[in-house]
C-alpha cells in the first residue's frame, strides 16, 4: 500500500498530541517522556516520515529572526508595514529579514524555502498577486503543518490555518465612495485590479455597496480593472479618453496620482471637475499636486500588530492551535483632491 507523505501535523493528530510534542520527540528532547518519545519515533519510522527542507528550521528553534515576505517595495504601504514589524520585533530582541516576492509565485516559494532552512522562527507575509491568481497555497500549508508560525497581512487567504491582520477594505472603499456621492458626484469611476487579489475584491464590493445603498446604478463601464497593482499606461489612457467621469476611486495611490496627472494634461481641474481618492495614504498622497484625499491603511500599526501576533506564537508554551483574524478600521484623510 502506498503511504502518503506525512507531516508533523498528521503524526500529532494520529497520536493525539501537539505538533510541538512530536517535533521535540523526533529531536530526542529531554522534555518528553521516554514512552511518548518511543511511540512517536516508532510511528514516524513506520510511515517513513522525513522532514522537508522547510521544516529543518525546527531543529534550531529560536533563531530570534523573523522572515518577512512582501510583494513589492514600490507601494509605500509595504514599507510602512516593514517599519512597524521592525519597531516591535526589535524591542523584543528579534531581527527582521525582508525578502521581496516581486509579485511572483516562484519567488515567494523560493524566499520561503530559503528563509525556513534554519534561518527563522516564523513568517510574516503578504501574498504575491501571482499566488492569489494561481490560488495555490501549498507552500504556506507546508510551513504551518510543520509547526512554523505564520501571520498573513493585507493580502490574505482563508485556505491556510494561520493568524491574519487586515484593514476593513470594504469599509474603506465604502467610506470613500460615500464621500464622493455626498459631493454630488454622479459618474464615479473605480480603478482596481482583477478580483483574484483579495484587497481589490473587497474594495470593489465596498464601492458597489455604497452605490447601491445610495440608489445609484453600478455601471461596469466606469470600472477599470488592471491585471496587477502596477500601472498599465495605455489601458489607463484609453479609459480616460473614452469614459466620462466626475470622480475616481483608486485601489492604490499610484493609480490615483497617475490619473490626476493625465486628467490635468487634458485640461480638467481637480477637484472642481473631477475628485480623486486613493488607498494607502503614503508620501505620494501627501506631496502630490493637488494633495490626494486617501484611505489610510495604518501600515505601521498593522506591522507592529503582525509582529506581536507572531512573536506571541513563537514564544507560546501553549500548544493549542487557535488562530485569529484582526481587522483594523481604515481612516479617510481629506486633502485637496476632493471638495472639503
Amino acid at each position: 500500500m502506498l503511504k502518503q507523505k506525512i507531516t508533523l501535523k498528521h503524526i500529532a493528530k494520529e497520536l493525539e498530541v501537539s505538533i510541538s510534542t512530536v517535533s521535540k520527540a523526533l529531536k530526542n528532547s529531554e522534555e518528553i517522556s521516554r514512552d511518548t518519545k518511543e511511540k512517536i519515533q516508532a510511528f514516524a519510522k513506520l510511515y517513513n516520515y522525513k522532514p522537508n527542507n522547510i521544516a529543518i528550521s525546527l531543529k534550531n528553534k529560536r533563531t530570534k529572526n523573523i522572515g518577512v515576505v512582501i510583494p513589492d517595495i514600490v507601494h509605500h504601504f509595504f514599507t510602512t508595514v516593514v517599519r512597524g514589524i521592525e519597531k516591535f520585533a526589535n524591542t523584543k530582541g528579534y531581527n527582521v529579514i525582508v525578502c521581496l516576492s516581486d509579485e511572483s509565485f516562484d519567488k515567494e516559494v523560493i524566499n520561503m524555502e530559503m528563509l525556513a532552512n534554519g534561518s527563522i522562527d516564523g513568517f510574516i507575509m503578504s501574498l504575491s498577486s501571482e499566488t492569489q491568481y494561481k490560488d495555490d497555497y501549498n507552500h504556506l500549508k507546508e510551513v504551518t503543518e510543520q509547526g512554523i508560525p505564520l501571520v498573513l497581512f493585507d493580502r490574505v487567504t482563508n485556505q491556510v490555518d494561520c493568524d491574519r491582520i487586515i484593514i476593513d477594505d470594504q469599509m474603506g472603499a465604502y467610506m470613500a465612495t460615500k464621500k464622493l456621492i455626498d459631493e454630488g458626484r454622479k459618474k464615479i469611476a473605480l480603478i482596481t485590479t482583477k478580483n483574484y487579489l483579495s484587497v481589490s475584491k473587497a474594495r470593489t464590493e465596498g464601492y458597489m455597496k455604497a452605490l447601491r445603498d445610495n440608489n445609484m446604478e453600478i455601471n461596469s463601464e466606469l470600472i477599470l480593472k488592471m491585471s496587477s497593482m502596477n500601472m498599465e499606461e495605455e489601458l489607463f489612457k484609453t479609459f480616460f479618453d473614452n469614459t466620462e467621469v466626475d470622480a475616481v476611486l483608486s485601489v492604490n495611490e499610484i493609480f490615483a496620482i497617475s490619473g490626476m496627472r493625465y486628467i490635468k494634461q487634458k485640461g480638467k481641474r481637480i477637484p472642481e471637475d473631477i475628485s480623486f481618492i486613493g488607498f494607502t495614504d503614503g508620501l505620494l498622497s501627501k506631496y502630490a499636486n493637488p494633495s490626494l484625499t486617501a484611505i489610510a491603511q495604518h501600515g505601521e500599526k498593522m506591522g507592529e500588530m503582525a509582529a506581536e501576533m507572531l512573536i506571541q506564537k513563537v514564544e507560546s508554551e501553549n500548544d493549542e492551535e487557535t488562530y485569529k483574524t484582526k481587522i483594523l478600521e481604515p481612516t479617510l484623510i481629506e486633502r485637496d483632491s476632493t471638495i472639503n
